[in-house]
């Protein structure tokens, strides 16, 4: 082959080519500064943990300021001044009543537990239920029911006590009247709270009717399931046995005493089993 018949390539000119601009002037090869780039990537990291920790930051202090808003500043306190209480009687205190929810007071009313305040105040003798609603921002309303004792509790030195259906004392009887409420004659106040007997005789007069409270004149109960009553000085005499079932044989003592044509001349009315009432 023939050397001078093979195509001669300038190398110069196509270094020329291969380096020259837009405009045909000639560049010089870039040149990557690896160093520089890893400098800026590393800031670039730099400021993208800084901006993290900024946003967590920022979270935390919002969080914070929410928690001190809602429960210890002054925005949502229970005030002592704006706690309402409506229920007690002579023989449930209502200051009794306000020192349970004064107890609450300072706190936020998010932090009061209406079912704790609801559960210290239904433990009061007497309380049969009690009603604690909320009144933002810094309110609270309690509302009790108080009921008249079951019975008086007699003891031989003539000592009379106060006590709810649920044999708790409500208080030694001062000034207070007793009117309407049934006595009942122990030997023992205190030991007759234990008694069987006598915590079943007070179950059944506190689930009477007020009408037929005040006509007791005499209660009895030698066993826990022989809870006799004598109304109006022995004119009948009601025995109903246990607590069980009270609603029904109420109503059935007050429909056969109030028809003349059923009690006829008898005194005694038998519920202890209110499926078989027996009259004699």
């Amino acid at each position: 082959m023939d050397a001078r018949r093979m195509p001669s390539e300038d190398v110069v000119a196509k270094t020329l080519r291969e380096t020259s601009g837009a405009l045909g002037i000639p560049t010089r090869p870039k040149v990557i500064d690896f160093n520089a780039r890893l400098k800026e990537k590393r800031r670039a990291g730099a400021r993208t943990i800084a901006l993290r920790v900024v946003a967590v930051v920022a979270a935390v202090a919002a969080v914070c300021s929410l928690v001190w808003l809602l429960f210890l500043s002054p925005v949502l306190r229970l005030e002592t001044s704006q706690i309402s209480v409506t229920g007690g009687n002579e023989w449930v205190s209502g200051d009794d009543i306000l020192a349970i929810a004064d107890k609450q007071s300072g706190k936020s009313l998010l932090l009061v537990s209406v079912k704790d305040v609801t559960a210290q105040l239904t433990n009061i003798p007497g309380v049969t239920e009690a009603d604690v609603t909320k009144r933002y921002p810094h309110g609270l309303s309690v509302k009790v029911s108080a009921q008249q004792p079951a019975a008086m509790l007699k003891a031989s030195d003539s000592q009379m006590v106060a006590v709810d259906s649920r044999a708790r004392v409500l208080n030694t009887v001062g000034h207070t009247s007793t009117k309407g409420i049934p006595v009942i004659e122990v030997k023992d106040v205190e030991a007759s709270l234990k008694n069987k007997s006598v915590k079943e005789a007070l179950k059944v007069l506190g689930g009477l009717s007020d009408s037929m409270r005040s006509s007791i004149t005499k209660v009895t109960a030698s066993t826990q399931d022989s809870v006799t009553t004598e109304l109006n000085g022995g004119e009948h005499v009601v025995v109903w046995g246990d607590s069980s079932d009270l609603k029904l044989k109420m109503a059935i003592v007050d429909k056969i005493l109030s028809d003349p044509d059923v009690i006829g001349d008898k005194t005694q009315v038998d519920v202890s089993a209110p499926s078989r009432p027996i009259i004699k």
